[in-house]
């Protein structure tokens, strides 16, 4: 018994210890956590001191409302962002553009703003004519959205590596917002703009965007520095095709591009209805440019859509695409034509390469392009000698069996490896490979007065001398199994007399993708129709 009191003394001693301890310990922890509240309300207090403080920026900022075109803001002088190097740094400028980035730093935010492929730095930061509030609304900008800025160029002592506009800044005197951005984007700009190019650096950003994403989000994708390029080099290329020939003489025209029979005889068009009948989507403007030959108009060209009801889902190939066409009379020899259209070429090239530099460039950030190389004059080789060539390398064929596609890229790598060019033409084609208005060989009827030009081992032209006398072409129609009834008027044009011929047609997408050795066709095609895709 005496035994179990002592036991039950020094247990009781113990828990008065314990007991302590967890009382000293929890009026520690209490103590720490009201030194913290403390600390938590006094920030929270200043930071309400703050934002209820005077806003004395509160005029120059905000959002826009909405542009209705109710006033006309003439007094204010907007510069694009290209332009900026060429004012002075005290000079009071507008520019409108897009939030590509923006980051709050203190009592400082830096926005970067885009206009086409071009950045530059502004910074806005708390003075006493700029607010904390000011600031903060500019921070608050969700990227992608249109700002408009009254700002003054600055000169930076180091490069901005991140703008294009890398020896000054743009100091904010006023920012307005023109247009939202939703805050959640699908892609955002730099993943899309990413270089393909594989890098050495382990560590680099592997994010990228695939394809069905960025066609899905065209407008979005569009924007890309390297994409802005492309479809201002594919315009230049559309201005040159046309400023080359009218300086030769051509005549512009516009066809139909709804039709009462196919235009190559194929199946692969499109039908629709025309009212109680049945009509086509032109697969070429060919038939026309033929009949504006025997209208006199001897030189002519023309440029719009192309329709092809073909389910082929390649690289190169699209339903919709831009026809670049041409046909001429000639006097004695169809060679005339295909020199002309050579040159043509080789004069689209040298603008190209003369002219859109900075664009070829801006393209070379992303993708890999290796410069494009032509002869002057441009390559001829004739189709029985391609054939000798390819035998050669090992590949099989007959004297009048087409060329496939692993075929037409292996000869024209045999071509660059022989003769140093990516641009070469192919005359005197089989005539079976060829549709029923292309004038027979008369040297050899196995043989035709055809052609097919080629970038970068990929035909981007074909063309012939047509069959320009009306006998001769029912008989072609005939022999193609062509219902003559619906090409009468075509066939009857010739039958008041019509000179000797000949042209081609151009695809402007795969010319664009050749020239800047892209992979797709639908990196050139602003809104791509394919088998597979109809929107947007």
């Amino acid at each position: 018994m005496v035994t179990e009191v002592v036991n039950e003394d020094e247990n009781n001693q113990t828990a008065e210890t314990q007991s302590k301890k967890a009382a000293k310990k929890q009026a520690k922890d209490a103590a720490k956590a009201a030194k913290k509240a403390e600390h938590k309300a006094a920030n929270l207090t200043a930071q309400q001191s703050e934002d209820v403080g005077e806003d004395y920026s509160v005029n120059l900022y905000g959002i826009t409302k909405m542009i209705q075109s109710s006033y006309k803001n003439s007094e204010r002088k907007f510069v694009p962002v290209s332009k900026l190097f060429t004012l002075k740094d005290d000079e009071l400028i507008w520019v409108r553009g897009r939030v590509h980035t923006s980051r709050s730093k203190g009592k400082q935010c830096f926005v970067i703003l885009r206009q086409h492929s071009s950045t530059v730095q502004c910074v806005i930061a708390v003075n006493e004519k700029i607010s904390k509030q000011m600031v903060k609304f500019s921070g608050s900008l969700a990227r992608e959205s249109i700002i408009d800025i009254c700002a003054q160029k600055a000169d930076v002592g180091a490069k901005i590596e991140s703008c294009t506009e890398q020896t000054f800044e743009l100091h904010v005197h006023e920012i307005y917002l023109v247009s939202a951005a939703k805050a959640q984007l699908p892609l955002q700009i730099e993943d899309a703009a990413r270089p393909e190019k594989s890098s050495d650096d382990s560590e680099a950003l592997k994010i990228r965007v695939n394809q069905d994403t960025r066609l899905d989000n065209r407008v979005l994708d569009l924007r890309t520095p390297a994409n802005q390029a492309i479809f201002r080099l594919e315009a230049g290329v559309c201005k040159l095709f046309r400023d080359i020939l009218s300086n030769k003489g051509f005549t512009e025209i516009h066809t139909p591009k709804i039709i009462s029979a196919a235009s190559e005889g194929g199946a692969n068009v499109f039908t629709v209805s025309y009212f109680k009948e049945s009509a086509y989507l032109a697969q070429s403007p060919q038939l026309y440019k033929q009949m504006a030959i025997a209208a006199d108009f001897d030189k002519v060209f023309t440029v719009g859509a192309v329709f092809r009801a073909e389910d082929s889902n390649t690289h190169r190939h699209l339903t919709e695409f831009v026809g670049l066409d041409l046909e001429m009379a000639f006097k004695y020899h169809y060679h005339e034509v295909l020199e002309t259209i050579g040159n043509t070429f080789t004069e689209i090239f040298k603008g190209l390469r003369d002219n859109y530099a900075k664009e070829i460039e801006a393209v070379g950030q992303q993708f890999s392009v290796e410069p494009f190389k032509f002869l002057e004059p441009p390559l001829k080789l004739e189709f029985a000698q391609a054939v000798e060539m390819l035998r050669e390398a090992g590949v099989t064929m007959d004297d009048e069996e087409d060329l496939s596609t692993p075929s037409e890229k292996l000869l024209g790598r045999l071509v660059k490896a022989k003769y140093d060019t990516d641009f070469y033409m192919l005359d005197k084609f089989p005539l079976a490979v060829r549709p029923f208005y292309t004038m027979p060989d008369p040297n050899n009827p196995k043989y035709s007065n055809s052609y097919d030009m080629f970038m970068r081992g990929e035909e981007i032209l074909s063309g012939a001398q047509r069959i320009h006398d009306p006998d001769y072409l029912t008989e072609r129609a005939k022999h193609h199994n062509i219902d003559i009834s619906k090409i009468a008027a075509y066939i009857e044009a010739f039958r008041f007399g019509c000179p000797p011929h000949a042209g081609g047609g151009i695809g402007l997408e795969r010319v664009v993708m050749l020239y800047l050795g892209l992979d797709n066709i639908r990196k050139t095609s602003m809104f791509p129709r394919d088998p597979k895709r109809l929107t947007p």
